[in-house]
């Protein structure tokens, strides 16, 4: 059977369940910064479309990164998610659920992850597609919110929380039940340099490792801090 992209989606899940948002980031710069994140373990790239010419920079980190998956945020109609999936992208992420996004995606073998607050508007989202959910603001949404919901969802079902959650409250919402995060201005933030992308992927990638496997966090500082 062919590999989907939602399995393609799930795989770079397992490998490190963090989704880049690259908010602002401009065409230029944007196979640098997607190489250091790609380098720094990262598989999901986010580009949101309120940054500048986002099809531009989606197409580029697309082709410079082919075993990266690379996407579109703020995705907010149908044709939209067209013409992210025409530049390169291969999901689109939004800050809320618009049914025609997801059957847009859908149709085009795309992975959607549409933004939700609760349970009414989570499982509208899924019986509409969605191979997952994105928790936002999580500032709305603490973990004890998440734990509540994830009780009552398959457990199958990618919940990714996004917005307010920092390395030192990650392992809070993992607890809970958290697929994976989706991480922004503390890790990109326009004009930062590709370098300075990475130093802080690398910060989140340990943070997150921490949480999930405390041991084998060590044993990654341990050995960097030998080289």
């Amino acid at each position: 059977m062919a590999e989907t992209t939602e399995m393609k989606f799930r795989a770079a899940m397992a490998h490190l369940p963090l989704v880049a948002i690259l908010r602002g980031i401009r065409p230029a710069e944007s196979v640098e910064v997607g190489r250091a994140l790609f380098d720094a373990g990262w598989r999901l790239i986010e580009v949101p479309l309120n940054s500048p010419q986002p099809l531009d920079s989606i197409g580029r980190m697309a082709a410079a990164c082919p075993e990266a998956l690379v996407g579109g945020g703020t995705v907010l109609s149908a044709a939209a998610t067209r013409e992210v999936h025409a530049a390169g992208g291969r999901f689109v992420v939004a800050p809320n659920f618009e049914p025609s996004v997801v059957r847009a995606a859908l149709d085009l073998g795309m992975v959607a992850l549409p933004g939700v607050l609760g349970p009414t508007e989570a499982f509208a989202a899924l019986q509409a597609g969605a191979a997952g959910i994105k928790l936002f603001p999580a500032e709305m949404i603490p973990p004890a919110a998440v734990k509540a919901l994830r009780a009552v969802l398959d457990p199958d079902v990618l919940v990714l929380p996004v917005g307010g959650v920092s390395i030192d409250n990650m392992a809070a919402y993992h607890a809970a039940g958290a697929s994976g995060f989706g991480v922004g201005s503390s890790l990109y933030k326009p004009g930062m340099s590709a370098a300075d992308v990475r130093r802080n992927a690398t910060q989140w990638n340990d943070a997150y490792r921490r949480c999930a496997d405390p041991s084998s966090a060590r044993e990654a500082a341990e050995g960097r801090a030998q080289r």
